[in-house]
């Protein structure tokens, strides 16, 4: 408990905080990912809000619990929202107290936004434009006016829309292809493939979308399993409440959401972050030394080697590239008629410092470094 309180309770801690804020808001640096983590979570906020809101699957995710608790209490779009932002705020309570720092500003920042975007989706265009139908019977229109809590042949009840309507469901989800007869698995790969690309982009940008991510980090350090195996354990956990609200077959196809959900984000972060390890072998390996160091700010690592074949000594260059830094290698190797031997591969995980940086009119600016790990 003294730990926390030297932590978080003195002047001293949040005087710091305040100095480094006030020192990133003047950095275009920051109001550039600010919007790009803006963006990211309004399409996995439409995610949610079309595909997961309206066929009630329940994907291992934060959304799923909240859409399982709001569904039990008899809410709406608007207390789904509501509480989407206090589970998340609890859990980022969790992780300060339990974790420490490691989630920054921009994880409370990006799980905080998740639950006001749906509701602006909501206000952009309703889902129920896609499942529902203005009732025209006399009869029921007489009974809703008259108070009565009136069921459609799906056993659901009547919605008002904001246009003051009334409102019948006549599908089952947005992706739904007849009355009430729409195959949820539709709205599964939508939502996963969605969701997958927005978590794939914040995690890109040093961010994430909070909720299960924060879980996760909870169950990896007292449980000791290894991060892959708590955002199961975390996913499982949450697509098993939703047996409170659908049957074995729904919670069987979210479990099964789940685990595709994280092979799809595996996907895309690897595509994102991947990195080539090249090596070469050249008599002008001078000449490519300096290029790779001159002009992608990059090191490289100078190995003396024999030849097998000729037993010559020769030296090999091994470096690490990005895609277009390798092809921008191969070009100039080309262009100034090189003689070299290069291999490549790609290498998915990067420990120790990696330095960002650009060129500015023909010079190389170097705009930072970072401690990367890429899965």
């Amino acid at each position: 408990m003294n730990e926390y309180i030297r932590r978080y309770f003195t002047a001293a801690f949040w005087s710091d905080l305040f100095t480094s804020f006030v020192q990133a808001v003047q950095t275009k640096k920051f109001w550039w990912e600010l919007l790009l983590m803006t963006l990211g979570m309004f399409i996995g906020a439409a995610a949610v809000y079309y595909f997961l809101l309206p066929s009630h699957i329940i994907v291992g995710s934060i959304s799923g619990l909240a859409i399982v608790i709001n569904t039990v209490l008899g809410g709406n779009p608007d207390t789904f929202s509501y509480w989407v932002m206090g589970i998340n705020a609890f859990l980022l309570v969790l992780a300060f107290l339990l974790i420490g720092n490691e989630f920054g500003a921009k994880t409370v920042y990006t799980a905080m936004i998740l639950g006001p975007l749906t509701q602006l989706w909501d206000r952009i265009y309703p889902y129920t434009n896609f499942t529902h139908e203005a009732v025209q019977n006399p009869d029921v229109l007489a009974q809703l006016q008259a108070g009565q809590t009136v069921l459609d042949a799906n056993g659901n009840p009547y919605l008002l829309s904001r246009a003051g309507e009334v409102l019948m469901q006549v599908k089952d989800s947005v992706m739904a292809a007849g009355l009430g007869t729409g195959d949820v698995w539709f709205d599964l790969v939508c939502f996963v493939f969605l969701l997958s690309a927005c978590q794939a982009f914040e995690f890109r940008i040093n961010a994430s979308t909070g909720g299960l991510d924060i879980l996760a980090k909870i169950i990896n350090k007292y449980l000791h399993f290894d991060l892959g195996m708590s955002v199961t354990i975390g996913g499982a956990i949450i697509c098993c409440s939703a047996f409170a609200i659908n049957d074995f077959r729904m919670v069987a196809i979210g479990l099964i959401g789940t685990w595709i959900n994280g092979l799809v984000i595996n996907y895309f972060t690897a595509s994102m972050n991947n990195r080539k390890r090249v090596c070469i072998i050249s008599p002008d390996y001078e000449k490519i030394r300096q290029h790779i160091i001159s002009d992608y700010v990059r090191g490289c690592t100078l190995y003396p080697i024999k030849g097998g074949l000729h037993e010559d000594d020769q030296v090999e260059i091994q470096t690490l590239l990005t895609k277009d830094e390798f092809s921008s290698l191969m070009q100039f190797v080309k262009d100034n008629h090189l003689h070299a031997f290069i291999t490549a591969g790609n290498c998915s995980e990067v420990y120790g410092y990696w330095a960002k940086h650009k060129k500015v009119h023909g010079h190389v600016e170097v705009s930072g470094v970072e401690e990367r790990k890429n899965i």
